[in-house]
C-alpha cells in the first residue's frame, strides 16, 4: 500500500513538472516564433518604406514629389489591407496615398508617442480602414528646403496571425505528443523502478506474518544495501531474543538453589520467630522472582518478528486435555473455532493464556464449558477474541476485579496459586490485548481474551 502511494506521488509530481515544463517551453517557442514572423513582416514593409523614401527624395520639383510604383498590386486594390501614405508636414499638411486607401488615411505613430528604433523607424499595430488590424511602420524624412515628410507603409497583420496560429497548432500537436510520450516513460520508470521497493514491502509483510524469515531474491545495486541491512537487523533481533532467553534461564537456575537452601534451613527451625520471618520473605522473593522472570521471558518473546500460531488446533487440544483432567466431574467442553484464525505470537504464550482461562472455567463449572474463537477488526487492525463461558456460580463485579490481582484467590479449597489470571492479564497486555470478565449466558463466568491476529 505504501509502495503504491509512493509510486502515485512520484507519478503525479513527474506529471505536474512535465506539463509545467512543456507549457513554459510551448509559450516561449510561440512567443519567439511570433517575434520572428513580425521581424520578417517588418523587413518586407521596410523594403517598401525605403523605396518610398527614395522616390520622395528624388530630384524633382517639390510639388511633384510622389511615389510612382512599388511593384505590389495590392497597393492599387481598394481596401486590400496594404497601404502607403506620404504626408508633407507643415502648416497645411499635404497627403498622398495609395489607391488602396481609397478615401481613408493611416494614423501617425508620431502622434501616438511610439518610440523610434536605431534606424529612426517607428513600428506598431494600428486599426486601419474597415477596422483592419494593420502592422504599420513609418519614418520621418527631412529634405531641408524641400520640406519634411512622414512616410508610412502598412500591411494586413492577418498574415502574421495566420502564420502564428498555424505554428501554434503544429506546436500543440507536437508538444501534446511529447507529453504523452514523457508520461508513458514516467509510468514505465515509476512502475518498474519502484518494483524492488514493492517487493521488499511485500517480503517484510510476509516476515511479519510469519510466512518468511528473511528477505530473499536478487535486488538492484541501489536497493541491495537496504535488503542486506534489513536481513542483518532481523538476525540481530533473533540473537538478542535468544540471549535474553538464555539469561532468563540462567538467572532462574541461579536463584532457585539459594532460595531452596534458605527455605530448608528456615523450615528446620520452624519454632524460631526468625525462621518464620525468613520463610515469609522467601515466599515473597519466590513470588517476585517468578513474576519478573516471567515478564522478562514474555518481553523477549514479544521481540520476535514474524511468529504466528493457528488458534483452532491450540484451543481444540486444550479442550481435549481439560476434558481428560476433569473427566471424573463429567465436564463437557464445546469448541467453536474457525480454521483460518491465527494469533500473532508464539504458541506457548497462547497455550498459557487460553489454558489458564479454560482451566479456571473447568474448576468452577457444574457440567459445561464453552469456548468460542471470533475474528474481528478494531481500528483497522485484525484481532481475535477467545470467549470462555462456564455454567458455574459466576462472580460479582467486585469479585471479578479482585481475582485479576496477583495471588488473590476467592476459594482456598480450589487448587492453584492465584497467579493464573494475573499472568494472563500481563501477557495479554504485552501483546497489546486485554482480558475482561463478565456474566456468561449459560449462567456462570465469561472470560474474554482479545489478542492481535494476522
Amino acid at each position: 500500500m505504501r509502495a503504491n502511494s509512493l509510486a502515485l506521488r512520484l507519478f503525479l509530481s513527474a506529471t505536474l513538472w512535465t506539463v509545467a515544463i512543456v507549457f513554459v517551453t510551448g509559450f516561449v517557442l510561440s512567443t519567439l516564433y511570433q517575434q520572428a514572423v513580425e521581424r520578417s513582416f517588418d523587413r518586407r514593409l521596410g523594403v517598401y518604406l525605403r523605396t518610398l523614401v527614395a522616390e520622395v527624395a528624388a530630384p524633382e520639383e517639390a510639388d511633384q514629389r510622389s511615389p510612382q510604383a512599388l511593384g505590389e498590386p495590392l497597393f492599387d486594390l481598394p481596401l486590400s489591407g496594404w497601404y502607403w501614405q506620404v504626408t508633407k508636414l507643415g502648416a497645411k499638411p499635404e497627403v498622398r496615398s495609395s489607391r488602396s486607401l481609397w478615401d481613408g488615411g493611416l494614423p501617425h505613430l508620431a502622434d501616438m508617442d511610439v518610440p523610434t528604433d536605431a534606424d529612426g523607424v517607428r513600428k506598431s499595430y494600428v486599426a486601419g480602414p474597415e477596422d483592419q488590424r494593420l502592422r504599420l511602420i513609418e519614418r520621418n524624412v527631412d529634405l531641408g528646403e524641400d520640406g519634411r515628410y512622414l512616410v508610412a507603409v502598412a500591411g494586413d497583420s492577418q498574415e502574421i496571425d495566420e502564420e502564428t496560429r498555424n505554428f501554434n497548432r503544429t506546436l500543440m500537436v507536437t508538444l501534446g505528443t511529447l507529453i504523452v510520450v514523457l508520461l508513458l516513460t514516467t509510468v514505465f520508470q515509476v512502475r518498474f523502478g519502484l518494483a524492488p521497493l514493492k517487493r521488499i514491502s511485500e517480503s517484510l509483510a510476509d516476515i511479519r506474518a510469519g510466512r518468511a524469515e528473511r528477505l530473499e531474491g536478487e535486488f538492484p545495486v541501489e536497493i541491495a544495501p537496504l535488503a542486506r541491512e534489513t536481513n542483518g537487523l532481523i538476525e540481530a533481533n533473533r540473537e538478542i531474543v535468544e540471549r535474553a532467553r538464555t539469561h532468563v534461564g540462567n538467572l532462574a537456575h541461579a536463584l532457585k538453589t539459594p532460595l531452596s537452601v534458605m527455605v530448608n534451613e528456615a523450615t528446620a527451625r520452624a519454632a524460631d520467630p526468625l525462621a518464620q520471618k525468613v520463610l515469609e520473605q522467601a515466599d515473597i522473593m519466590r513470588d517476585q522472582v517468578a513474576r519478573h522472570l516471567e515478564r522478562a521471558r514474555l518481553a523477549a518473546r514479544m521481540t520476535v518478528i514474524g511468529t504466528v500460531t493457528d488458534v483452532g488446533p491450540v484451543v481444540s487440544a486444550l479442550a481435549r486435555t481439560m476434558e481428560k483432567i476433569h473427566h471424573q466431574r463429567g465436564i463437557a467442553i464445546d469448541v467453536e473455532a474457525p480454521a483460518d484464525v491465527t494469533f500473532q505470537g508464539e504458541q506457548p504464550d497462547l497455550e498459557e493464556m487460553a489454558g489458564n482461562l479454560v482451566d479456571n472455567a473447568c474448576k468452577w463449572a457444574q457440567s459445561r464449558v464453552s469456548i468460542e474463537v471470533i475474528p474481528e477488526t478494531a481500528d483497522g487492525k485484525k484481532m481475535l477474541r477467545i470467549v470462555v463461558d462456564d455454567d458455574g456460580p459466576g462472580l460479582t463485579a467486585a469479585q471479578r476485579e479482585q481475582v485479576t490481582r496477583r495471588g488473590r484467590r476467592l476459594d482456598e479449597t480450589k487448587p492453584g496459586s492465584g497467579l493464573g489470571l494475573s499472568i494472563v492479564v500481563e501477557l495479554a497486555g504485552l501483546y497489546g490485548g486485554s482480558v475482561t470478565l463478565g456474566s456468561a449466558p449459560i449462567g456462570g463466568l465469561r472470560a474474554e481474551l482479545v489478542l492481535p491476529a494476522v
